[in-house]
C-alpha cells in the first residue's frame, strides 16, 4: 500500500511544483495584495512548500517500501525506518523554510542560533535524542529484547527519538515474569544515566536460569540430584547442548573464561531444617516460566514417587 501512496504522493509534488512555476512567472493575481506581499508570491510559496513536503513523503514511502520492509530483519527494519524519519524531516523543515524566507544561508544561521537557544529551553527532550542516538550506535537493546531500564522490565516494542515503549512484565500486577498487560514509556535519557539489563541479546538470545527444591535432611540426596538432573536433561538436555556451542562461541571472542556445562547441573545448598536443591539450565528469556512449571511437574511427580527415598521439610521455618 505504501508503494502506490508514494506514487500519488510524488505526483501531486509535480502538480504543486508546476502550478507554483505558473503563479511565479504569470503573476495572474495581479496587483492583489496579502499585507505588504504579492498574492501570487503567496500562493507560489505555498504550493512550492507543498510539493517539496509531497515530494519528500513521496520519496521517504518508496524509500521505506523498497529497503526497510523487504529487511529479513524487523528489528533492522523499525531502527532504518526512524532513521529516515529524521533525515527527510530535517530536510523537509529547511527546504520549507528556505522556499517561505528565500534566505536559504539566512536558514542555516537561524537554525544554528535557533538550536543554540532550544538546547537551554528543552534540555530533557534533547538528551532523549541524545539517548537515541546512542541506542542506535552502541546496541545495548533493539526492538524485540527483553530488558531492565531502570525500574521498568519488559520487551521493547518500539524505539522512537524520544522514548523506548516496554510491554511489560512483573510490575505491580503480576510476578513469575508474565506480561501485566501494561505499555510502560521510559524517555531515552535513562539510558545516560541508568543501568540496563538485557536479557538475552540479538547474538545470543538465552540466559541462565534457576529453580530450587527444598528436601529434608533424611533424603537420598545422591537419588534426589541424580532425578533432578535426569528429568531436567530429559526435557531440554539436547536443546540446551546447541545453545551452549553457541554460548562458547559467544565467550571465545571475550577475555572472559568460564567454565560451561553442557547439561543441567544441580547445586546443593544448606538451609536451616532443609537441604536446598538447584537446577541451574539454559533457557530463551520468553519461556523461562513455561519451562519451570514444566520441570516442577516432572521433579516433583517423580519425588512422590519414592516417599522413602525423598523426603520434605515440615514446619514453620520453611
Amino acid at each position: 500500500m505504501k508503494r502506490p501512496l508514494g506514487y500519488v504522493s510524488l505526483v501531486l509534488a509535480a502538480v504543486a511544483a508546476l502550478f507554483g512555476g505558473f503563479v511565479q512567472a504569470a503573476a495572474p493575481f495581479g496587483s492583489v495584495a496579502v499585507g505588504d506581499t504579492s498574492l501570487d508570491v503567496v500562493v507560489a510559496k505555498v504550493l512550492l512548500a507543498s510539493a517539496v513536503l509531497l515530494g519528500l513523503n513521496g520519496l521517504y514511502l518508496l524509500v521505506t517500501r523498497l529497503l526497510v520492509d523487504r529487511s529479513v530483519s524487523k528489528r533492522r527494519a523499525h531502527d532504518v525506518r526512524n532513521l529516515f524519519r529524521l533525515v527527510f524531516g530535517a530536510v523537509a523543515l529547511f527546504a520549507v523554510l528556505g522556499i517561505v524566507t528565500e534566505q536559504w544561508v539566512g536558514v542555516l544561521f537561524s537554525l544554528g542560533i535557533v538550536g543554540f537557544a532550544v538546547t537551554f529551553a528543552l534540555q530533557q527532550p534533547l538528551l532523549s535524542l541524545l539517548g537515541w542516538v546512542y541506542i542506535m550506535l552502541r546496541r545495548p537493546y533493539t526492538v524485540g529484547d527483553r530488558v531492565k531500564i531502570a525500574e521498568s522490565k519488559g520487551d521493547v516494542i518500539a524505539v522512537d527519538f524520544l522514548a523506548t515503549t516496554i510491554w511489560e512484565i512483573n510490575g505491580d500486577l503480576v510476578s513469575s515474569n508474565q506480561p501485566s498487560g501494561r505499555v510502560v514509556t521510559v524517555p531515552n535519557s535513562v539510558v545516560l544515566s541508568s543501568q540496563i539489563v538485557t536479557f538475552g541479546g540479538e547474538g545470543f538470545p538465552f540466559v541462565w536460569n534457576e529453580i530450587s527444591i527444598q528436601v529434608s535432611y533424611e533424603t537420598d540426596l545422591a537419588f534426589a540430584c541424580d532425578t533432578i538432573a535426569a528429568e531436567a536433561d530429559d526435557y531440554l538436555g539436547d536443546q540446551m547442548a546447541a545453545n551452549i556451542a553457541r554460548y562458547r562461541e559467544e565467550l571465545s571472542e571475550t577475555p572472559v573464561e568460564l567454565e560451561v556445562q553442557d547439561r543441567p547441573t544441580v547445586n546443593v545448598a544448606q538451609g536451616e531444617s532443609w537441604v536446598e536443591l538447584r537446577l541451574r539450565y539454559l533457557v530463551h528469556p520468553r519461556r523461562g516460566q513455561r519451562v519451570k512449571n514444566e520441570l516442577y511437574r516432572r521433579i516433583l511427580t517423580r519425588f512422590n514417587e519414592h516417599p522413602d527415598r525423598v523426603g520434605f521439610p515440615v514446619g514453620r521455618n520453611r
